[in-house]
């Protein structure tokens, strides 16, 4: 099987955020696949005007220059998506494929993605990450009436035009079938866990810390991932002031990049917990996140209380299964539910910086339950959120599609973790 694989944001273990389409594509490629995988070039590099090609672990990558950064707005976010969206579609119909697999966000991957499916008279399975427009409406950030208007019809236009739907989560399924799509033509398969890549490490944490003594015989919460206005992590200044407060010896370290990176250190420094309790590093490459997992005491997943926010399938949830670290959650959701109901770390939903300081002093210091409930995130990670499991249930996904049998495309992956 020839796949055209479309994703604005592919990443190699080399570069920063998540690797779900690599990883799902080189085990395709393992498979005997033809994967094409089309995407975008986001650095600012003037010598690279047109679509260059790499091999990635056997996946032939199309690189389009369209810078691309967190710090972006929201309309210049736009452009660079329309912009994709116009050359993909030229490159898509170009390609040879079996079946064409697109990967939002953005939602716009749709446009390229549906017109060459036509065209080529091929099948197409549409992957959401992310619920658009509810998303961006929640926040604030599409305003306009015409444009929601426009995002909405986009969304069901995409939808419509798939013959099989792989949603990230149980919520974003749901979030679908709403839409009108028919529930047995979805597949719940989640961000996963890489269980080799991301298994704890002695050696490894003993490294990272080496270089970073501010850190060391300290207990770590970690944030590492998009500062963006939907992660909501200034909440982690709050609770370093509070833990300050409390003499407690919990260091707190912020791993990362977005458009609100200035205004977090700002407040640390404001509050006088900057590089006293709370650190903060630049973005690492994917392949450096194992080692700061092993290096951690406790791993956080954060986001602002919306509820649209909650059907989100973070990586940096199924990273930390894998290294076995018990999950801090701020959010509702499946998640959370997952966290709360398997004992694999603590919700501090709807609870206050204050709270949230006292409950992490005494977790934080159980030894008894932090092996509890490291052993039970990583028996999470084996059971259900192994990359080999759910990449096969992607490529059965694909399979079945190509087949013309997408009448059962729920009953490979219903999305029942119990």
């Amino acid at each position: 099987m020839e796949i055209i694989y479309l994703h604005q944001y592919f990443n190699t273990p080399d570069m920063p955020f998540g690797t779900r389409s690599y990883e799902m594509a080189r085990r395709m490629v393992a498979k005997g696949y033809k994967v094409r995988m089309i995407t975008s070039y986001r650095e600012n590099d003037r010598k690279v005007k047109d679509w260059f090609v790499t091999d990635e672990s056997g996946i032939e990558v199309h690189w389009y220059p369209v810078p691309y950064s967190n710090h972006m707005g929201f309309v210049a976010r736009v452009m660079a998506f329309l912009r994709f969206a116009w050359a993909a579609q030229k490159k898509t119909i170009e390609l040879s494929g079996d079946i064409i697999f697109a990967s939002s966000t953005p939602l716009t991957i749709a446009l390229p993605a549906i017109p060459a499916a036509r065209r080529k008279k091929i099948p197409m399975v549409f992957e959401v990450r992310d619920l658009w427009p509810e998303m961006p409406i929640a926040v604030g950030a599409l305003k306009n009436p015409v444009s929601r208007f426009l995002a909405k019809k986009l969304e069901l236009w995409a939808y419509s035009n798939s013959d099989a739907i792989v949603a990230l989560s149980p919520g974003m399924k749901e979030g679908v079938v709403r839409s009108g799509f028919e529930e047995q033509r979805i597949a719940v398969i989640p961000n996963s866990s890489d269980n080799t890549e991301f298994q704890y490490n002695r050696n490894a944490a003993d490294s990272f810390l080496s270089k970073r003594p501010w850190l060391m015989s300290s207990p770590l919460l970690v944030y590492a991932g998009s500062l963006g206005s939907t992660n909501g992590v200034g909440f982690l200044v709050d609770v370093a002031k509070e833990l300050d407060l409390l003499g407690s010896d919990i260091k707190i370290l912020v791993v990362g990049d977005g458009a609100e990176r200035d205004s977090i250190l700002e407040k640390a420094n404001f509050e006088a917990v900057l590089n006293k309790n709370f650190f903060a590093e630049e973005l690492l490459p994917k392949k450096e996140i194992p080692a700061l997992l092993s290096a951690a005491t406790l791993a956080s997943v954060l986001f602002i209380d919306v509820p649209e926010m909650r059907a989100n399938s973070a990586n940096k949830f199924f990273d930390a299964l894998a290294s076995g670290t018990p999950v801090l959650v701020n959010f509702g959701g499946w998640i959370n539910e997952l966290v709360e109901r398997n004992s694999i770390g603590v919700s501090v939903w709807k609870k206050s910086a204050s709270e949230v300081a006292v409950f992490l002093e005494e977790k934080m210091h159980d030894e008894k339950w932090l092996e509890e409930s490291g052993k039970n995130a990583r028996y999470m990670a084996e059971k259900y959120f192994s990359r080999d499991i759910l990449a096969n249930q992607l490529m059965e996904v694909l399979e079945r599609t190509l087949d013309g049998d997408t009448d059962s495309i729920s009953k490979i992956a219903p999305g029942e973790y119990k």
